[in-house]
C-alpha cells in the first residue's frame, strides 16, 4: 500500500482508510455487475438501493425527524447562500449572524436578491476570534442564518439559539461531527467535502412545511420541493459521491459508535492539540477564544511570526500536510475532521512540543 500522510487540509479533507479501500475494491466491478457504480444509471435498481440505504442511515444516525426531508444537491454551500433566500423569502427581511467569511458571503447573496439583511450579531471587531452573543431574534424575519463552524478562524457554536423564525444553519465543516438538536433547526445544509465525503454533493435537510413558502416565479431546478418530490433525482444526482457518503455513514455507525462516539473522539483529538497551545501560551498564540474554540479547525500563530513557515516546512518533511493557516489569520491551522485519527493529532502535538523545545 502507498504511504499515507496525515492530511490536515481544510477541505477536501482526509477520508476513512477503510472507506477508501472499499471504494478501491469495488471501483471496477460494483456488486458483481461488471461495471463501476460511476457508469450506472441513477434510475437503475442497484443505485436506487445505494441511494435509499444512505437516506435511511443518515436519518437513523442523525435522528432526523419524519417531518424533515433529506435532499442531495450540488453546488456546495455557496449555492445554498442563494437558494435559502430564494425559497424562504416572504416579507423580504432576514437575520444573519456574522462569524466570518462564510457568513459574509451568505449575507452578500441575500442582498443581491434584495433581502433586507439584519446583522443580528457579529465578531468582526476582533477578527472573528469568538462566537458573538446573540440577542433576542425578531419574530418578523423570514428566517435567521448562521454558520455553525468557521474553518478560517477556528470558532464553533457550542449551542444554537431558540428562534421564533426558521433557523437555517450552514454545517459544511462540522456536519455529523456531533449530535444535532433538531428541535431548534428548520434547515441544515452541508457540503460533504470536509466531514462526510468527497466534493460534489451537498445535503440539505429541511422541515417540509417550508415548501409552502416557494414562489411560482422561482425556476423549477432551484426549488427545494423539486428535489423533495423527485427524491433528489429531478436531474442526474452525483451518484458516486452519494455512494461514498453512504459508506462513510456505515463507518460512523459500525466503527465509530454513531454521533455520540464521533463527538467523544473529536473532543479527545482536539484536546491533544489545545493542551499544547495552553501549556505554552507565550509561544503558541491561539486565535480563537477558549469559550468559542472549534473541534474541527484549530488555529494558532507563533509569537515569533518568522517561525510560522518554518513549522509548515518541517511538518511537510515529516508527513504532515495542509497546516498553513488561511491568509485572513495567518499562522497555522490544523483541520481535524471526523476521519482524522487520534494518532495524527497526537503526532502533531508531539511535533509542536519538540518545536517549542527547539525554538523557545
Amino acid at each position: 500500500m502507498a504511504k499515507r500522510i496525515f492530511n490536515f487540509s481544510a477541505g477536501p479533507a482526509t477520508l476513512p482508510l477503510s472507506v477508501l479501500e472499499q471504494v478501491q475494491a469495488e471501483l471496477l466491478d460494483f456488486q458483481g455487475s461488471g461495471m463501476s457504480l460511476m457508469e450506472m444509471s441513477h434510475r437503475g435498481k442497484i443505485f436506487d438501493a445505494v441511494y435509499k440505504d444512505s437516506i435511511e442511515r443518515l436519518r437513523r444516525i442523525a435522528a432526523i425527524p419524519d417531518d424533515f426531508d433529506i435532499l442531495y444537491m450540488t453546488g456546495g454551500a455557496s449555492t445554498q447562500f442563494t437558494l435559502i433566500p430564494l425559497n424562504l423569502k416572504q416579507s423580504g427581511k432576514a437575520g444573519y449572524i456574522n462569524t466570518g467569511a462564510w457568513s459574509k458571503k451568505a449575507m452578500g447573496q441575500a442582498k443581491i436578491l434584495n433581502m433586507a439583511v439584519n446583522e443580528l450579531a457579529s465578531s468582526a471587531e476582533s477578527n472573528h476570534n469568538h462566537i458573538p452573543q446573540i440577542p433576542a431574534i425578531p419574530a418578523d424575519l423570514d428566517y435567521v442564518h448562521l454558520t455553525s463552524n468557521n474553518t478560517i478562524f477556528g470558532t464553533q457554536f457550542s449551542d444554537f439559539p431558540q428562534s421564533p423564525v426558521p433557523l437555517c444553519v450552514d454545517m459544511s465543516s462540522d456536519f455529523l461531527s456531533r449530535p444535532i438538536d433538531w428541535s431548534k433547526m428548520s434547515l441544515v445544509y452541508a457540503g460533504m467535502q470536509k466531514n462526510a465525503g468527497p466534493a460534489g454533493v451537498t445535503v440539505v435537510i429541511l422541515r417540509k412545511d417550508l415548501y409552502a413558502r416557494e414562489s411560482a416565479e422561482t425556476p423549477t431546478i432551484w426549488r427545494y420541493s423539486t428535489f423533495g418530490e423527485n427524491e433528489s433525482m429531478y436531474n442526474t444526482p452525483p451518484t458516486f459521491q452519494i455512494y461514498i457518503f453512504g459508506l462513510i455513514l456505515k463507518w460512523i455507525e459500525d466503527e465509530m459508535g454513531g454521533l455520540q462516539g464521533v463527538a467523544a473522539h473529536n473532543q479527545k483529538k482536539a484536546q491533544a492539540i489545545y493542551n499544547v497551545i495552553d501549556q505554552y501560551p507565550d509561544f503558541f498564540v491561539g486565535h480563537a477564544r477558549k469559550d468559542s474554540r472549534s473541534l474541527m479547525n484549530i488555529t494558532w500563530n507563533y509569537a515569533n511570526a518568522d517561525l510560522n513557515p518554518v513549522f509548515v516546512q518541517e511538518s511537510e518533511a515529516n508527513g504532515m500536510s495542509g497546516l498553513k493557516g488561511h491568509r485572513s489569520v495567518g499562522g497555522l491551522r490544523a483541520s481535524i475532521y471526523n476521519a482524522m485519527s487520534l494518532a495524527g493529532c497526537e503526532e502533531l502535538a508531539q511535533r509542536m512540543l519538540a518545536f517549542h523545545k527547539q525554538h523557545a
